[in-house]
Parts: C-alpha cells; sequence; structure tokens
C-alpha cells in the first residue's frame, strides 16, 4: 500500500493479553499488543461482540485522518457537522473502510511526551479507549482535538 497523508499510523500487532484484569464489561475487552515493525505498544477497547479476537491473532492496525482514498480532505458537507462515513456505508464512494473488517472512529484527547523520545497517544472512540505508545517518529502526526478513524483486519 502506498504511503498517503491521510494515513498516521499502519501497524501488524501481535496479541500478548486480553482482559488481563478481568472483564468490566459485557461487550467490551481491553486488547493488549505489541507492533511487529515499530515496537509500539497498544492498548485498545474494543465491541467484543463485532470484533472478535483470541490471544494468538494477528490483527492490521491503521488510524487515519480521513477514509478517502484519493486525498486527505472529506467532501466539504463533511465539514459541517455531518457523518462523514455515511456516503462510504451508502457505497456512494469507495473507501479505506471496504478493506478492513472494523472501524472506529475517536478524537485524539491526550498526548504524552514526558518521556523523552517515547510518545503516547490516548484516543477515544465514543467511549471505547486507546493509548498507542512508542518512538515519536510513529506518532508526530497525532493533534489533540483532531478525528481519528480506527481501522482493523484480523491476519
Amino acid at each position: 500500500m502506498e504511503k498517503r497523508d491521510n494515513i498516521l499510523f499502519s501497524d501488524t500487532f501481535d496479541i500478548k493479553d486480553i482482559d488481563k484484569d478481568g472483564k468490566k464489561f459485557d461487550r467490551v475487552s481491553r486488547v493488549d499488543a505489541r507492533s511487529q515493525t515499530h515496537d509500539m505498544s497498544l492498548i485498545l477497547d474494543i465491541n467484543s461482540e463485532l470484533c472478535k479476537l483470541h490471544h494468538s491473532d494477528k490483527f492490521k492496525l491503521t488510524l487515519a485522518s480521513s477514509l478517502s482514498l484519493t486525498d486527505t480532505k472529506e467532501p466539504a458537507a463533511f465539514g459541517k457537522g455531518e457523518a462523514n462515513w455515511r456516503a462510504y456505508v451508502n457505497g456512494e464512494e469507495r473507501s479505506l473502510a471496504d478493506d478492513y473488517d472494523y472501524v472506529m472512529f475517536g478524537r485524539v484527547y491526550r498526548y504524552d511526551d514526558a518521556s523523552g523520545s517515547k510518545v503516547s497517544a490516548f484516543i477515544s472512540f465514543g467511549g471505547l479507549l486507546a493509548c498507542l505508545e512508542g518512538d515519536i517518529r510513529h506518532l508526530q502526526s497525532f493533534v489533540v482535538g483532531e478525528s481519528v478513524y480506527l481501522l482493523m483486519k484480523t491476519i
């Protein structure tokens, strides 16, 4: 896949643990995973009914600023507060989501760079949380308050 400006991060992850502190909610699981290429750590809440993962699974994770295949900007109507995924879901336009099994939309709510070259990006997907931690080179595109799409595909 060629590098696009709307792709903030992409890597393959190995699952280390699922719900290691016990299951807190009926339909939510917390996944602890490690990336294969960039040496990144990920803690991610998922809807366990929609995204079924197991301890031995690997998955591709992509974080993107838009679902567009052609450029970094969403169509103009989406800037008016309308949900920008609707055109893609209705089949009017092909998108990044077509190549993935599980997609969430959220916002970066915290960026922690207190420990030098290791940084953490915290993202909320309507209450399902993610923390991606690793080298600053791989997370420098994240901005607090910006919208992010999380796309996952089990390998």
